[in-house]
């Protein structure tokens, strides 16, 4: 179709969409065109307010003009070569990653998912080709959420994202996130790795409680068990720091990054430490776009921003300020719980009996401001790392006002 016979509007393009889309997505009958910093208009011209920045993606907002800038400078010179040969992009950001954080060596992929594959394969060979040992299982924990492929899903503690999809890859086993009692009596001479999120996300954004993460480091050094943190939705600064493992000072094994690391530009990551590294040889594992150019150059950039900027302390500040303001919703209005979170990773928890979180998220929406759900009972919030004082106010004033307009017409 020429672009100049289509139609400007959302409800039109909605249409279009569900006629030819398969229906795994039920996105709302709202179509963006643009955005600038922490807002996003439709192709309608209506402005919203973005506190999900593509489900923690957009790290550095919309339309930010030097990663814009960046973006098109490295497409007009390369795009993609594969990795049979190396660029400068992706040699450097490897570099960063390796220089940020605990890890030795960095594999790239182009998800989330893909990058936790990459972790959970990188384990199972290191025990079995370098450590020689038969040790293939997982230790996982319930409520979590580690991605859509087959081996993600499997590690996934939340059945409604297995259904279907029976059998599920085998070795994988579930406790309760945050107990360190029940992984111990889990654990066993099959066992592999633990396998966890330092803060989970979609499981309801759930912090975990002091000691935690430093108690499954001393399981794992005790038991000769390698330890994977999936920081996809946590990490390049959005819980106030460069990775959320750095809250208690326990570093992993092997890491897994996606989400904001390329600002809206898919990229994944695995990293993980010389040793680890081993478990990979030549041909073991690879992906046709993993790294490439455009990506790294991307990802360089958003890194090089948030440093320049110190946006994991702009994060950790706004964070505590967002979620101060959920709290005193929750004394104002019934049926709030709980303001939770770490930077800006943060949820207010609902008793579901008396507030739809549905129709909240509806109402936010229909008043301009854009949020998402997460686990049975949490309204989510991931804005931009960009954002500043009066948009964190904003967004609050208007989740108040739909809460109570929820409230009344329940009422």
């Amino acid at each position: 179709m020429n672009p100049s016979q289509m139609s400007p509007s959302s409800a039109a393009l909605a249409e279009r969409a569900y006629r030819v889309m398969t229906p795994n997505y039920r996105p709302a009958p709202l179509a963006f065109a643009r955005g600038e910093g922490p807002w996003l208009w439709t192709v309608d011209g209506q402005r919203y307010l973005d506190f999900a920045a593509g489900i923690a993606v957009c790290a550095l907002g919309h339309g930010h003009a030097e990663l814009a800038e960046a973006i098109g400078e490295q497409a007009r010179a390369l795009l993609h070569v594969s990795n049979l040969w190396m660029t400068e992009p992706g040699v450097a950001l490897h570099e960063r990653l390796v220089a940020l954080s605990f890890a030795d060596r960095v594999y790239f992929g182009n998800s989330g998912a893909e990058a936790n594959e990459a972790a959970l394969k990188i384990a199972r060979r290191y025990m079995r080709l370098v450590r020689g040992e038969d040790r293939f299982e997982f230790i996982a924990t319930t409520h979590s959420f580690h991605g859509r492929t087959w081996a993600a899903i499997s590690a996934t503690g939340q059945p409604k994202y297995h259904k279907g999809f029976d059998p599920l890859v085998p070795g994988f086993h579930h406790v309760p996130y945050g107990d360190l009692a029940a992984v111990e009596a889990k654990i066993s001479d099959k066992t592999c790795a633990i396998f966890v999120e330092p803060l989970q996300g979609e499981g309801g954004i759930i912090v975990p409680p002091a000691g935690y993460l430093a108690g499954l480091r001393a399981l794992c050094d005790q038991h000769g068990l390698l330890l994977i943190f999936d920081e996809v939705q946590t990490g390049v600064g959005r819980t106030g720091r460069w990775f959320a493992y750095e809250h208690e000072g326990v570093a992993p094994d092997i890491m897994t990054l996606a989400k904001g690391l390329g600002g809206g530009v898919p990229i994944g990551a695995m990293l993980c430490t010389e040793e680890v590294s081993k478990g990979f040889e030549p041909g073991a594992h690879a992906s046709t776009f993993g790294g490439n150019p455009l990506a790294s150059r991307a990802a360089l950039t958003v890194l090089q921003v948030i440093e320049r900027d110190d946006l994991c302390a702009r994060a950790e500040t706004l964070g505590a300020r967002l979620r101060a303001g959920l709290a005193a919703l929750g004394r104002e209005i019934d049926g709030c719980l709980e303001a939770r979170g770490l930077g800006l990773l943060c949820g207010l928890q609902v008793d579901t009996t008396k507030i739809d979180r549905a129709a909240v998220k509806d109402a936010a929406q229909a008043r301009g401001l854009l949020v998402t759900l997460a686990g049975e009972d949490v309204i989510r919030f991931s804005p931009p790392l960009i954002i500043g004082e009066a948009h964190v106010d904003q967004a609050l004033a208007i989740l108040r006002e739909s809460l109570l307009a929820v409230k009344k017409e329940a009422a």
